[in-house]
């Protein structure tokens, strides 16, 4: 008995589409040429074919909770060889990013990232929060020490006084301008609130492309079994560090080295700061480290791969004039070049004791690691983990 489904269009939605960079939706006549060109779509009900009727029909129900507008990774050969420039490749790219809208919460938070107009304030709030913490720590700083003695003790308190420079010689401590105290205590709650925010916009989200897929008939499968679904997404971690999705594609293909050089310097950069963490609660060895230090080289070389593969991302998207570039596109891109270059300009101007200019780098290198986090789960960045958990899922249901 086939399937019966009640088309419910969403006029509000194709504006919305349209406005997120897929204005050409309406240009498909459903030859179906994006199905076949794609190099990795599935053979079982492969995309994008399906996927632009339901755009140009506004089946919003049919899209958000689609694991498939997800697996596609915008290589560009489905809009090179269309024939009617409906460029599926940029309407898909805006359908995950209403979907990253839809999963997010708070909302009006996810529709400010995306909109121009907020971004005064999305700078601004978190440059005034941390030009006020400077301020604390550069004219408070024996205060709050006792303060934060008083209350964790001469063990803990002590440990994170707030100057971090060795006796001697004086030596460049970023925590003479920003207290480590206030950078945990403001970095901490933000990272927690966005890993929040990603773990109640996946539970809705996996439950969606479940019950779409058994809808459509690609699984037989009633529940989700999350443990297979954990070891689904183990196994295809390897094609994720691997980039073997990107180099499938043909149109795009220089794309998946700076897309790698930027996920290994994120990993990169995870592993130094867990490690200086320890290092710093645990080992009481706050910094800063010599040059020779493992952990140090870890950072350069992660940080310099972020720099490197965020610019050649860049300019690979101002060479495009095909490959449409929304401001949900600049805006982590601008983001994640910010956080890479301030981090290594901040290192460079300590060595080279230029003190006030190395506290002025490291205070856009916090503004920036702040937009990083506090936005993650509603910016283009999101797709990293959306994407990761429908790759598993398609895994999980042996979509090939």
């Amino acid at each position: 008995m086939s399937t019966k489904y009640l088309a419910q269009p969403d006029l509000g939605f194709i504006t919305e589409l349209r406005g997120l960079g897929g204005e050409t939706l309406k240009k498909c006549y459903q030859c179906a040429t994006c199905s076949v060109a794609c190099p990795i779509a599935p053979e079982d009900s492969p995309f994008p074919r399906k996927e632009m009727i339901a755009a140009s029909w506004g089946l919003k129900d049919k899209l958000i909770g689609n694991a498939d507008i997800w697996l596609c990774h915008q290589c560009g050969d489905c809009t090179d060889l269309c024939p009617r420039g409906a460029a599926p490749g940029d309407v898909l790219s805006a359908v995950r990013s209403a979907a990253i809208t839809e999963y997010a919460t708070p909302k009006a938070l996810a529709k400010a990232v995306n909109d121009p107009s907020k971004l005064p304030y999305l700078i601004g709030i978190p440059a005034i929060w941390f030009a006020l913490l400077a301020f604390i720590t550069m004219n408070f700083g024996d205060t709050m020490t006792k303060i934060f003695a008083a209350l964790f003790g001469d063990g803990l308190g002590g440990r994170l006084a707030w100057s971090h420079a060795h006796e001697g010689a004086h030596v460049i401590s970023h925590a003479d301008f920003f207290s480590t105290w206030f950078v945990d205590l403001t970095m901490i709650p933000t990272a927690t609130f966005a890993a929040v925010v990603f773990a109640l916009g996946l539970k809705r989200f996996i439950t969606d492309i479940h019950n779409n897929a058994v809808l459509e008939g690609k699984t037989d499968k009633k529940s989700v079994d999350y443990k297979a679904l954990v070891q689904s997404l183990i196994n295809i971690i390897p094609t994720v560090l691997k980039h073997e999705k990107f180099n499938e594609c043909e149109a795009n293909k220089e794309r998946a080295t700076p897309h790698m050089m930027v996920l290994f310097g994120f990993i990169g950069l995870f592993i130094v700061t867990a490690v200086c963490g320890t290092m710093l609660y645990v080992g009481n060895y706050p910094g800063p480290y010599p040059q020779l230090n493992p952990i140090k080289w870890l950072a350069n070389i992660a940080g310099v791969a972020l720099v490197i593969g965020s610019a050649m991302m860049i300019k690979n998207r101002l060479a495009n004039k095909d490959q449409l570039t929304a401001y949900k596109d600049w805006f982590i891109l601008g983001v994640v070049f910010a956080l890479g270059l301030t981090g290594m300009l901040t290192e460079m101007t300590r060595l080279a004791h230029m003190e006030y200019i190395t506290y002025f780098m490291y205070y856009l290198h916090l503004i920036s690691i702040f937009l990083l986090f506090a936005f993650l789960p509603f910016s283009k960045m999101a797709h990293l983990v959306y994407r990761l958990v429908a790759m598993a899922y398609a895994d999980y249901g042996n979509r090939k």
